[in-house]
């Protein structure tokens, strides 16, 4: 490996004390732009709900189920159980998964904006086709671009917005992306309630409008800047300069800069990224890009986004009323998540994430209790206990909202160093989507054979993650994007595991001082519990 000078993320020394700058009309007006990305994500996960609710819908492509659904005597649990209505939302996911995976390299080589873009003219042509379609394979065909698109997008923005925001509010810019995700999913739980009453057409114009997020999403990545990162990764050092000047409001960028300029040089030695990033010293981030997406999918939350008009519809609520409920868990989505943003980077990532997982777990448990005592086959909940379980579920979801939720896509997108960077980033793409396939594709079989006790299933979940944040995941509040290798040298575990490097690539005394100097920064005070003293400490 070349750079015999750089430490093991290509950064020489910790420099944090020496960034200077401040918040600009460039950075906000382009982290809004990239960001609306995530309305395409939130949109179809809203929409599909509501759609595969709706009877004219059903009775175009999925009669088996209509028919399921007016039989009265049916299970409450089990009426809406049908794999190929499973395998129309979850299509999506797997179609994404893939493309994550494509994007890479192509986010890499020809930069953020390029990935932006593309993933916004496939969701263009993906809700063309849905909106039009005569036929189930059409409608596939169309989820499967719409696919493209999430690959695309979700691998790209989230890495956008980590590069560009200065680092002491990259948790809040980041999470832009999460703010335009839950707000595509309460407008399109909004969009459903007002167009189950267009007969029979309705739903075509649920999907159709999906070309309103694609389109702002596309004409966005065409006028906005590319990353300084990215630029200088791929050897447009002046450039990325100047644009690094503009966005940070300041010609005193050196520091900043010396950083991109060493990450990059390590970062263009690398010419397989996934294979780099499977090597040990990579091990922390990776298991991170694993572990982060998988658990944000098992707390449950897509399941009750994508399914929530048919989950209340089986908890007795009715037809317009389990739209309704649906949108308020969509509306309570979205509020929760400026709670994130005005915390995150004064309380840091770790407790949002604990304390989020301590109130969803006792949510679900709360739910799991009522269905199981007030609710069972051929009953339906009372009005009180009805009411009872949306306020139960709203607050999961507003724990859901200001932890899991934006976390989930913020730690990933900016714990890599910049030559792992967008591999790392489609890992996390690719097992979020993964098992979003999973759970999309198996909740109604799973709630038809767990009945209540599905909420106690993802009560298990979330406790394990509460867990491992707990004990694995080291506070990134405050650190630079291009020195987080040093974080992990810090941390009681990941300092064990991460090879014993003595050939000049890990901090002399003298850079050691320097991380000591910034742990003594006034706002770093988190990270002097896990700080070095010695120079074994830091290897």
């Amino acid at each position: 490996m070349a750079g015999g000078s750089f430490a093991t993320g290509g950064v020489a020394k910790a420099r944090a004390e020496q960034y200077k700058g401040r918040v600009t009309v460039h950075v906000i007006i382009a982290c809004i732009a990239a960001a609306t990305g995530g309305s395409l994500f939130g949109y179809d996960v809203g929409i599909s709900g509501g759609v595969t609710s709706m009877d004219d819908f059903l009775q175009d492509f999925f009669p088996s189920v209509y028919k399921q659904k007016m039989h009265a005597h049916e299970n409450n649990y089990c009426k809406y159980d049908n794999q190929g209505l499973a395998a129309f939302t979850s299509s999506l996911y797997i179609a994404g998964l893939i493309a994550s995976l494509v994007a890479s390299p192509i986010t890499r080589n020809y930069g953020r904006r390029i990935s932006i873009i593309g993933g916004g003219i496939s969701f263009l042509i993906g809700s063309a086709l849905n909106a039009a379609a005569a036929n189930l394979g059409m409608l596939i065909i169309g989820r499967i671009m719409l696919g493209v698109g999430i690959g695309f997008g979700n691998q790209a923005v989230p890495l956008y917005l980590s590069e560009m925001a200065p680092t002491h509010l990259r948790g809040g810019l980041n999470m832009m992306f999460q703010v335009a995700t839950t707000f595509g999913i309460f407008t399109a739980n909004m969009i459903n309630y007002g167009t189950q009453n267009i007969k029979p057409w309705g739903w075509r114009l649920s999907l159709g409008l999906a070309a309103i997020p694609a389109l702002l999403m596309t004409v966005g990545g065409i006028f906005l800047p590319e990353t300084p990162n990215s630029l200088v990764e791929r050897g447009a050092n002046e450039k990325g300069r100047k644009l690094l000047e503009k966005i940070r409001g300041t010609n005193d960028v050196d520091a900043e800069f010396q950083d991109m300029v060493d990450a990059s040089e390590l970062a263009n030695s690398i010419k397989h990224p996934f294979r780099n990033i499977l090597e040990k010293k990579n091990r922390p981030e990776l298991v991170m890009a694993i572990f982060m997406p998988m658990f944000q999918i098992l707390t449950g939350i897509n399941s009750i986004l994508f399914y929530a008009p048919v989950l209340f519809q089986s908890m007795g609520f009715g037809r317009d009323a389990s739209l309704y409920s649906s949108a308020l868990t969509g509306g309570v989505l979205a509020f929760s998540t400026f709670i994130s943003i005005a915390t995150v980077d004064r309380l840091g990532r770790r407790p949002l994430l604990i304390s989020g997982g301590i109130q969803m777990i006792t949510c679900q448990v709360i739910v799991a209790i009522i269905l199981g005592i007030k609710f069972g086959e051929n009953q339906e909940l009372s009005k009180s206990y009805s009411i009872l379980v949306v306020v139960v579920i709203c607050l999961f979801v507003l724990a859901f909202g200001w932890s899991w939720g934006p976390l989930g896509w913020t730690v990933p997108s900016e714990i890599f160093p910049l030559e792992v960077r967008t591999a790392g980033q489609s890992i996390t793409v690719a097992v979020n989507l993964l098992f979003t396939f999973i759970i999309a594709q198996a909740f109604l079989s799973l709630l038809c054979a767990f009945k209540f006790g599905i909420f106690l299933f993802f009560a298990g979940w979330i406790t394990i993650m509460t867990i491992f944040v707990f004990v694995f995941l080291p506070e990134t509040k405050g650190i630079p994007i291009e020195e987080m290798t040093f974080m992990w040298r810090r941390h009681w575990f990941w300092k064990r595991i991460l090879p014993d490097t003595t050939d000049g690539r890990v901090k002399s005394c003298k850079e050691l001082g320097d991380a000591v100097q910034l742990s003594q920064t006034p706002g770093n005070e988190l990270l002097n519990s896990d700080m070095p003293t010695t120079a074994h400490d830091a290897v």
